[in-house]
């Protein structure tokens, strides 16, 4: 047997984790291990190389993905996918993982469709916007990054009668957002799943100013497109001096938590072992509950996720 990873898409906290514990476990089954640079460029411009031991040394507490990765437009052209594929077959590999998002499974589907390929996709994006599972690699570290600014900020905000708004990445999802709002006492919280209720707010914040508030803080999702909105509504309704901060890819760095640290593990070795019993893969290791499942890659790409009802809740416990 040889398998072989890469990465795709947005980095996420984890990814080099997994990779060390990819390289580390199949060695352990007397495997091959492969290691792809550079994404799905990297796969059709043929920078496949064998992994050693000496390739992931030190790399388990690092952010980013030390095989990097790409977006990749070429892989949108049949020609390009054959190539790729006729670069698996001349290292003679055999099972294929990738740790991606949406866009990167995807393609795979395209891929395996045209060609015989065994893989398992591993969810990795800190949107957490895979359906079907719970959780996706790098999610907890950014979360953590985005805590550790909001409490800076908030020390900021007290200091004088401000407002700030802090907008966090997530693209059409709202779960880092929410998360991020309950987790830091926000005031306010706009996400793309459901309307902000502006009056009924306007009239709370308003009330509470006058008993003493000195100071808010909004939390708005990247995918609502809202944060001048929301800074022209604070400033003119609440008039609060505003401020903006738009956290961007810092959300993406940092060293991984442990607990994806942990959640790599579980999720590569679980990869792993579904290639070694499987020659027709194409499958998405999922989290569960608790526990780890696996779903086709068509069910997964032709579903959309949708934020746990829970999480919608929670906002209004922020009124």
């Amino acid at each position: 047997m040889t398998f072989a990873i890469l990465c795709s898409g947005g980095d996420a906290a984890g990814m080099n984790p997994a990779i060390k514990k990819f390289v580390d476990y199949s060695y352990k089954l007397g495997i091959k291990a492969y290691l792809i640079y550079e994404g799905l460029e990297g796969l059709i411009d043929n920078k496949i190389k064998e992994a050693s031991h000496k390739d992931v040394a030190g790399i388990l507490h690092l952010g980013g993905t030390v095989l990097r990765s790409s977006r990749s437009k070429r892989f949108f052209d049949p020609l390009f996918r054959e190539q790729a594929y006729n670069n698996l077959k001349s290292h003679d590999i055999t099972g294929l993982i990738v740790l991606g998002g949406d866009g990167s499974f995807r393609a795979m589907e395209v891929f395996s469709s045209e060609f015989d390929i065994n893989f398992v996709g591993i969810p990795s994006t800190i949107d957490n916007d895979i359906y079907g599972t719970e959780y996706c690699l790098g999610v907890d570290t950014a979360l953590n990054v985005i805590r550790d600014s909001l409490d800076k900020i908030r020390d900021t905000a007290s200091s004088f009668n401000r407002a700030f708004i802090v907008e966090v990445m997530g693209r059409d999802c709202g779960y880092l957002g929410v998360v991020s709002a309950i987790v830091s006492g926000a005031e306010i919280c706009v996400i793309p799943e459901i309307d902000l209720e502006q009056e009924k707010l306007e009239k709370r914040l308003k009330k509470e100013i006058q008993n003493g508030r000195r100071y808010v803080l909004a939390i708005v999702s990247e995918g609502t497109k809202k944060t001048t909105e929301i800074y022209q509504w604070i400033q003119e309704k609440l008039e609060l001096e505003t401020r903006v901060t738009i956290l961007g890819h810092i959300q993406r760095g940092g060293n991984p938590t442990v607990y994806d640290r942990m959640m790599a593990f579980e999720f590569t070795i679980n990869a792993v072992e579904y290639l070694r019993n499987h020659t027709d893969s194409n499958k998405v290791v999922v989290f569960n509950k608790g526990t780890y499942s696996f779903m086709d890659i068509e069910e997964v790409t032709s579903h959309k996720y949708e934020l746990p009802q829970h999480y919608i809740d929670a906002i209004n416990y922020l009124d």
